[in-house]
């Protein structure tokens, strides 16, 4: 009989050597979690680096009482990473670190003590603050929490499925028996790869979450540092970056509205993110050309109006 564990963290990775020690030496300092049982899994998602040996260079000078486990999944895509996860997971609680998020000390025993008050939350969310390498440009903070920075204050919020806002993944923990209930076998997005900015895995899986009745929380006893590189602010990427999202959005749209519903449902975002085009022209006008976050926002409007056509297109509407 498999022996269950009152939380897992979870690390899915993608050529993460250099900022896996990081995080591991922080997992193991974290303090207050002598009261429950838990394990740390490294997801490797098919690196061509040094992951699996930093991995095993710590497993074998690991003194802490939960254990450090390792594994490789070879299909890339974070949405891959995180249900292998789910399958290798011993805890009731998955508590997921991309290897770029620092966690507080504490943030185990915060995350393991919400669950337990919180039992109808299928799922709840971490308060995420920036570490810049390098000072975000003007205005950045209108589109910063696209980079997984949430902060939302300082009390538990719950997310309304009326408002249809839902949290990044980042610093992300799921009831297991909540995913294994409500998340298909097979998701529409995958997840960004080489070659394919498509994203929004995260809030496809927190949608059908929400779609089964659980509730999905923000608990900001859990804090986070998001490690954003200089090369995250890039003009090249950012617009690549709001392109994949904005292509996502009809996936995430629609897993809440019913079948009957879903052509009036398009026809009226289809109508909404058009007038927020023209909206946007003419309060930005050229500036939708030259300055970074009307040019991000831009991508976004457009990427969504086309979000339906570009998935039938390319064969993600017939998984």
């Amino acid at each position: 009989m498999t022996q269950r564990l009152d939380f897992t963290i979870a690390i899915p990775t993608y050529n993460g050597a250099s900022r896996l020690r990081e995080l591991l030496q922080r997992l193991q300092n974290q303090i207050c979690t002598e009261n429950f049982s838990w394990e740390i899994i490294v997801v490797d998602n098919n690196s061509n680096d040094d992951t699996a040996k930093i991995v095993q260079n710590y497993q074998e000078n690991w003194q802490c009482p939960y254990p450090l486990k390792y594994c490789f999944e070879l299909q890339q895509g974070a949405a891959y990473a995180r249900k292998r996860a789910v399958q290798e997971a011993k805890g009731q609680l998955i508590g997921f670190l991309d290897d770029d998020n620092y966690p507080d000390l504490n943030w185990v025993a915060a995350a393991y003590a919400f669950g337990q008050k919180y039992p109808q939350a299928g799922a709840y969310a971490s308060q995420i603050h920036p570490q810049w390498e390098v000072e975000p440009p003007e205005n950045f903070q209108r589109i910063a929490p696209f980079l997984a920075i949430t902060e939302r204050g300082d009390l538990p919020l719950l997310y309304e499925p009326s408002k249809k806002l839902l949290p990044p993944s980042a610093g992300l923990v799921v009831r297991r028996q909540a995913w294994l209930d409500s998340v298909p076998n097979q998701s529409i997005l995958t997840g960004r790869v080489t070659g394919n900015m498509l994203t929004s895995e995260d809030l496809e899986m927190l949608s059908y979450l929400q779609k089964s009745g659980w509730e999905i929380w923000y608990n900001p006893e859990m804090e986070i540092y998001h490690q954003i590189p200089k090369s995250r602010l890039q003009r090249e990427y950012l617009i690549q970056f709001f392109r994949g999202i904005g292509l996502s959005r009809y996936v995430t749209r629609m897993v809440n509205i019913k079948s009957w519903i879903k052509p009036f449902a398009l026809l009226a975002y289809m109508i909404n993110d058009v007038i927020k085009i023209l909206l946007h022209l003419l309060k930005y006008r050229f500036q939708v050309k030259t300055e970074l976050v009307a040019a991000c926002e831009m991508q976004l409007f457009l990427s969504s109006l086309i979000s339906p056509f570009y998935l039938w297109k390319n064969g993600y509407l017939n998984k």
